[in-house]
């Protein structure tokens, strides 16, 4: 067999790999604001879940980066690289998000997110991180629009009270942008991904402690467990296992490839809403879908990319 032939079958597998990765875990990515729901729903303080999702996803990455044998850098230009991005990326825009779930239904949660993309390139074409188009213009000013269709009619929303609610979740779409572009501009080069993640969820939850004892937010959790404990549970175990398939298809596929991602995120989650709570949405919200999604074709970058096999 010539080594061409050897490496068709090789490059066919690797595709089908990572589109399968892709499309399972952005599937299952979509379902946490449907768990958000279900947990603040339950009862749980916005912030008590916050702090157990950050605090059971360090205890588990800690596990597994035993398994690795990789020691965590603690000097201390790491630990504030680890407060910073934490702060951006999983204290402040996680309560934010569960704060937001108890107004809003989780289809409309999940397409908050894909602002993320949009505002993260417009955000990076004012830093000269990225290049700005005509087309990356126009692809964002529909994402403006799209909130637009979301905010502004009065029958979009459940009630004229939840659009506050909105612009929080939109405000935790911002704080994940800024996480971008610092992590862009000021990662050191010698950490990982796994590694950041471990800093992340465990400064997130280390800052959280204070914030549950002063507001006394702590979420107490039982056994045997109930339906908040498995819906917390749950969607830390996803948010962990996508945050690794996100890391994986980095590495395997590129950048471009894994911010596929966003758009089964956005998809999946209104389909879990209309799965799990029966959501109905308005023609406002579907408009507002059709829109963003638009929007995010346009925003997203041309070039392409080839990861390693």
């Amino acid at each position: 067999m010539t080594s061409a032939e050897q490496t068709g079958p090789r490059k066919s597998s690797h595709k089908l790999t990572v589109w399968a990765v892709l499309i399972i875990f952005g599937a299952l990515w979509g379902l946490t604001f449907t768990l958000m729901k279900i947990a603040s729903q339950g009862g749980a303080h916005p912030i008590g879940l916050s702090f157990w999702n950050a605090a059971l996803g360090a205890a588990g990455l800690l596990a597994i980066n035993v398994l690795r044998r990789r020691p965590v850098p603690l000097k201390p230009r790491y630990l504030k690289f680890y407060a910073i991005t934490s702060i951006l990326g999983t204290s402040v825009p996680g309560t934010a998000y569960f704060y937001a779930a108890i107004h809003l239904p989780a289809g409309v949660l999940s397409i908050s997110i894909a602002a993320v993309p949009m505002l993260t390139f417009m955000a990076a074409a004012a830093f000269g991180i990225d290049r700005w188009s005509m087309l990356r213009a126009v692809g964002v000013l529909l994402g403006i629009v799209a909130v637009c269709l979301i905010v502004l009619p009065e029958t979009a929303l459940p009630d004229a009270g939840a659009a506050p609610w909105m612009l929080a979740a939109l405000f935790a779409a911002a704080c994940y942008t800024a996480e971008n572009i610092y992590l862009t501009l000021r990662r050191p080069a010698e950490i990982d991904p796994f590694t950041l993640l471990i800093g992340m969820f465990t400064f997130a939850a280390l800052m959280l402690i204070p914030v549950v004892y002063l507001t006394d937010a702590f979420v107490p959790l039982n056994f045997p467990p109930g339906r908040v404990e498995y819906a917390i549970f749950l969607m830390t175990a996803i948010n962990a296992a996508s945050y690794g398939a996100f890391i994986y298809l980095v590495g395997k596929a590129g950048p471009v490839f894994a911010s596929l991602m966003g758009y089964l995120v956005t998809l999946s989650g209104v389909a879990w809403g209309m799965l799990i709570f029966a959501e109905v949405h308005s023609g406002w919200i579907w408009a507002a879908l059709v829109v963003m999604i638009a929007g995010l074709a346009l925003v997203q970058p041309r070039e392409a990319e080839d990861g390693p096999a």
